[in-house]
């Protein structure tokens, strides 16, 4: 190629090659719990008995759910779209599907014993993580996830529980990303994973 057309042509892509690293060297977007004081130590106990810890979820992406298996509505409901979305996320990504983990928190130490817990949460996932406590352990642990729970008045016997419905999801290093959005469905859930799970 003559000298003077390869001066040409680099003087053409010179522009976009300039704008191609620019564009590549832009950070990129923050996640909307980038810094916030969520999450911390907990000691609870999981569906097989053995206490766990929240450092035991380390090198892992954690989803977080505060709940109760007796709820009649939106625990389950919330819990189903994380676990399909989650699912088609691991369908759509195998490789990084697999460094999810979704936790369920039974906040009602009354009933959520780790047999129900881990009934409610075969039911979705068996992959899926369930864990109880006292409720001295439950409460240090909505503190540190920054979640609200309390046992509503009984009638005939029975009871709810009224809770914050908050799905967070959590680097692995334990520091928050963003929450999924479960009242959209389990195809919003799954593109919000894609977003932030690398």
């Amino acid at each position: 190629m003559p000298p003077r057309i390869t001066r040409r042509l680099a003087a053409m892509l010179a522009p976009l090659l300039l704008c191609a690293c620019q564009a590549s060297s832009q950070p990129a977007e923050d996640p909307p719990l980038a810094g916030a004081a969520i999450g911390g130590e907990f000691t609870l106990t999981d569906q097989h008995g053995q206490t766990r810890h929240w450092k035991d979820f380390r090198g892992k992406y954690a989803v977080v759910y505060f709940g109760y298996t007796y709820c009649p509505d939106i625990c389950p409901t919330d819990v189903q779209r994380t676990a399909q979305g989650l699912r088609e996320f691991r369908k759509a990504h195998p490789d990084l599907g697999a460094k999810v983990q979704q936790i369920f928190v039974g906040v009602d130490s009354q009933r959520d014993t780790p047999k129900v817990v881990g009934q409610f949460v075969s039911a979705f996932d068996p992959k899926m993580v369930g864990l109880s406590g006292t409720p001295e352990q439950l409460k240090a642990a909505a503190s540190a996830f920054k979640v609200y729970f309390s046992k509503g008045k009984e009638e005939n016997g029975g009871y709810l529980m009224d809770h914050s419905a908050i799905t967070y999801l959590f680097d692995p290093q334990g520091k928050p990303l963003a929450t999924l959005p479960t009242d959209q469905g389990a195809p919003a859930v799954a593109e919000e994973l894609a977003k932030w799970v690398r």
